[in-house]
């Protein structure tokens, strides 16, 4: 990462900008039924913002499990964002995975 401010925030504001358009995709997709995919752009929006709120501490990861170790480690055990949230993550990383790489996973609406 730079150790620039000013383009650690802008590239803060282009992951939450991507974070934002997986979201939309991940309503769209969930709207017409496409819960894979669904999944896929919703774990991706909270993926692009977590490495949003990073990018301005001046780090990032190569890894999954780098950035969201990293989130946690520094707002969910310092107690600036609920413990809910870390396993709201966990759960999103685990569906994203099954609905991308599991032959059997079914997705549906509930």
């Amino acid at each position: 990462m730079p150790e620039d401010k000013k383009i650690r925030t802008e590239y803060a504001n282009y992951r939450l900008e991507r974070a934002v358009e997986d979201l939309e995709t991940a309503k769209s997709n969930f709207e017409d039924g496409h819960y894979r995919a669904a999944n896929n752009r919703a774990y991706y929006s909270i993926f692009h913002s977590i490495r949003a709120a990073l990018a301005l501490e001046n780090f990032d990861s190569p890894k999954h499990g780098g950035v969201i170790g990293e989130f946690r480690r520094r707002y969910i055990k310092e107690g600036l964002i609920p413990i809910e949230v870390s396993k709201m993550i966990g759960s999103a990383f685990t569906i994203r995975n099954a609905s991308d790489y599991d032959d059997m996973f079914i997705a549906s609406k509930y």
